[in-house]
């Protein structure tokens, strides 16, 4: 294997300098400047904000060796550090080529990218400075906290400008700018019981509308959990599941169709599978991966791309290296989906007898069994002509018995990676109660 010599440029927060010739393979350097604004609340009153900049230098290098006759190319990451000299950064490489050798994966192409313009932010926050996006989402925040009897206790809002450029010894070089506004609040209901719960959004425009309405629904949420007194009871339920919840139960075919998954034979979904299951009594699946940035970590173009269309994979996704091993094109790694809605309104998803899962402590879903649940903190138990709230006992379930029955929502809700139904009915789940 030839090796090249390339010169690599290393950038910190006052300039651009150049370090001696390193003989590596490839490399692909990430260069992410990060200025931030930090604000926290008590109530509705501020008590402290923070500035923060930060810049990170990550250095990735491969090298190529032979291992019992078969071509391998290890690969290392560095990170470096602003203010680092030439010579702790050629050292700091050095060190990352020493230990590349050890890490033996069969060969493989490092992807070309492209040399573009760098792409100013473009988004809803393009142009205006952190501190007055921050206000605005903070008012948005707090616009839905109206009334003594339950109100927001605390709140974190954090706004991040993120410039990044990536260079590759493959010709790479690109850059963009985006800017993220994420943040953590806890609404209380002092009475009957005085009752804490925690929530979190994230967007990237200013999505003042979708975070006052959230808001909102957390604090109804939270007077509702005050009134919540016994668990379910154990058996087996209709279950409506909504919100963050969805984005994490959909998550499984995201998961199941990424090229690592599939090379390491942990999933075994293939091109053309219908692998919502050949019997779907519900709606079928029509799923598209997002792409939150323009370029992929070696810095090719990143697109949307559709994933599942009525339950059929239409795209294996992931990075260069597994999909050089299954013959498919290296898409990067997506982390936002977009999902069709249903045509039920959300009155005909909780009719009848059916247990609302409103909030858990933490749902999870395992894309190795497919296997989804969490501890309830609240829900709506619809029997009778009644709906009573409820807290305590665990739901559990495998998506596998139920992909076939689920029912989405024709109501949309969208956070920063999941704009699709806002909630699903799914048929025959195991609920732990009293």
């Amino acid at each position: 294997m030839h090796f090249s010599t390339i010169r690599c440029l290393l950038f910190n927060s006052n300039s651009v300098r150049q370090l001696s010739d390193v003989h590596f393979f490839g490399v692909i350097l990430s260069y992410e400047h990060r200025p931030s604004l930090e604000a926290f609340y008590v109530k509705k009153a501020l008590d402290l904000t923070r500035r923060a900049d930060t810049t990170v230098q990550v250095v990735q290098v491969f090298r190529p060796f032979e291992k019992d006759g078969q071509k391998m190319l290890g690969n290392s990451e560095v990170t470096l550090r602003p203010g680092m000299s030439g010579g702790e950064m050629d050292a700091a490489l050095e060190r990352a080529w020493f230990a590349a050798q050890f890490v033996s994966n069969p060969w493989y192409p490092l992807p070309a990218g492209v040399q573009e313009p760098f792409r100013a932010d473009a988004g809803g926050f393009a142009g205006r400075p952190l501190a007055g996006s921050l206000k605005t989402m903070t008012e948005a925040l707090f616009a839905a906290d109206t009334s003594d009897e339950v109100f927001l206790n605390s709140a974190e809002v954090f706004m991040r400008r993120n410039s990044t450029r990536i260079l590759t010894s493959a010709g790479a070089d690109v850059g963009w700018e985006q800017t993220d506004v994420w943040g953590e609040y806890v609404c209380q209901c002092p009475g009957p019981v005085d009752v804490e719960t925690y929530h979190q959004f994230s967007y990237r425009a200013p999505e003042t509308e979708a975070l006052t309405a959230a808001a909102a629904h957390a604090l109804d949420m939270t007077k509702a959990r005050a009134q919540a007194k016994t668990a379910p009871r154990t058996g087996t339920y209709t279950l409506v599941l909504e919100r963050e919840q969805m984005r994490e139960l959909l998550g499984y075919y995201v998961d199941r169709s990424g090229s690592a998954m599939i090379y390491q034979k942990y999933s075994p979904f293939r091109l053309g599978d219908a692998v919502q299951g050949e019997a779907v009594s519900g709606d079928r699946l029509t799923m598209s991966l997002k792409s939150t940035e323009p370029y992929t970590d070696f810095g090719a173009p990143m697109a949307d791309r559709p994933l599942l269309d009525r339950g059929v994979l239409k795209t294996i996704h992931g990075g260069a290296r597994f999909g050089h091993y299954l013959g498919v094109e290296p898409t990067g790694h997506y982390r936002a989906v977009t999902v069709s809605t249903g045509d039920a309104p959300m009155e005909a998803l909780t009719a009848g007898p059916c247990l609302h899962a409103v909030s858990f402590s933490d749902f999870q879903m395992d894309a190795f069994s497919g296997h989804f649940g969490g501890e309830l903190r609240l829900g709506f138990l619809h029997e009778n002509g009644t709906v009573t709230p409820v807290t305590g006992g665990s739901v559990n379930g495998s998506i596998l018995d139920v992909q076939g029955t689920m029912t989405f929502s024709r109501e949309r809700y969208r956070s920063a990676d999941y704009d699709g139904p806002l909630a699903v009915r799914i048929e025959g789940v195991q609920v732990a109660g009293a």
